[in-house]
């Protein structure tokens, strides 16, 4: 089905992009015409910009799109950056002769005087765009607000591998529950946003991603059952002293690769998105992906996957109540959390990285290229 999907923009002759971008006069040079700027970490702006690169390179069977962090010497090429911050980093010091496009994940002008001067630089940046990318309806209704022209602006969602985050086989649950030291038993609810500030301990919350509503919710949460947290990676030091003054057992774990997350999505009953701001989170459609139950605050693109009570739970920001209430009718009704899993894999397709891979061709690169 796939491959009949994108059937008809296969190019028959493997040189075409390359013609269509130096007949435009756009591109000059040696490289592939269009440059995704992600950053050096591994880290998620460079995983989704490889995941671009791959899909639409086995799509128009070339190499049209490269992945680079140092993009300072490019010139007559379309050059994504990845983010809005990549972009007024590296903006104001890159040649005119560019088409320029950038990624606005989220921000709002509430949360705090740095984003809104963020914020504020970035909409004067907007003439230098010949397109902006954004994943949620929220947000794309918020830069309409805002002034973006809507002729610049699409909507196009974070991706996900649904091949690779997929539902367990019993035995792939029973073996993640092991490695992690999860008994049979154990309600495993999970939480893997860096939710501290900075690289280290993280003992200093970042409010945006909601680390006290987390902490809030499982508490409650575990007064109608017993619950067991699991955390991954870096900066979660406000979240498990929270736990060990509330008596609630975690385990905290960090994975060597984005992929090493599926087994601990495996893993759990459960996945919070208790943030404030989002663009996405990722965990959204991962754990849509693997079959988990997800229950989120209206946040980034969760109201464009989650229907309430169909395809996951959905309820407002810092309303630690109703976080807790879907969570605790989805751990109680199995029967409601199965047709919930079956009915969200199927919702969060649209997110799969070969649609979202070909979205970027056909409706941003492929455009600038012939203009």
């Amino acid at each position: 089905m796939l491959k009949d999907l994108l059937r008809p923009w296969k190019f028959r002759a493997t040189c075409l992009p390359w013609r269509i971008a130096a007949a435009s006069g756009l591109w000059q040079g040696e490289g592939p015409p269009v440059q995704f700027v992600t950053e050096k970490a591994d880290w998620s702006i460079r995983w989704d910009g490889e995941h671009i690169r791959d899909t639409i390179n086995a799509i128009t069977g070339t190499n049209v799109i490269a992945t680079t962090a140092a993009p300072q010497s490019l010139t007559r090429r379309v050059v994504h950056f990845g983010s809005q911050y990549m972009w007024l980093d590296w903006g104001q010091h890159m040649a005119s002769h560019n088409q320029y496009v950038a990624t606005f994940f989220h921000g709002k002008a509430e949360d705090g005087p740095e984003v809104s001067a963020h914020i504020d630089r970035f909409l004067s940046s907007v003439p230098r765009l010949s397109r902006v990318i954004t994943a949620a309806s929220l947000i794309e209704k918020r830069l309409l607000e805002w002034g973006v022209p809507a002729g610049k602006l699409v909507r196009i969602p974070i991706g996900v591998d649904t091949q690779t985050f997929s539902p367990p086989t019993a035995k792939q649950r029973a073996t993640a529950r092991s490695r992690f030291g999860l008994m049979d038993d154990q309600v495993v609810v999970g939480s893997f946003q860096k939710d501290g500030i900075g690289w280290g301990d993280g003992m200093e919350p970042k409010r945006i991603k909601g680390p006290d509503v987390l902490v809030d919710a499982v508490i409650k949460l575990a007064q109608h059952r017993p619950v067991t947290v699991f955390l991954t990676g870096p900066a979660r030091g406000y979240v498990k002293r929270r736990l060990e003054a509330a008596e609630i057992p975690f385990v905290h774990t960090y994975v060597k690769n984005h992929m090493d997350l599926v087994n601990c999505y495996h893993a759990l009953d459960l996945y919070f998105v208790t943030s404030r701001e989002e663009g996405g989170p990722k965990g959204i459609m991962e754990g849509m992906a693997t079959g988990v139950p997800v229950v989120s605050t209206n946040v980034g693109m969760a109201s464009d996957l989650i229907i309430d009570g169909i395809t996951g739970g959905l309820t407002d920001s810092e309303n630690v109540d109703g976080l807790v209430q879907r969570a605790a009718a989805l751990l109680e009704l199995p029967d409601r959390a199965s047709a919930l899993r079956i009915a969200a894999r199927e919702a969060v397709m649209v997110a799969d990285w070969s649609v979202v891979g070909r979205d970027h061709w056909l409706k941003v690169y492929q455009p600038l290229l012939q203009s």
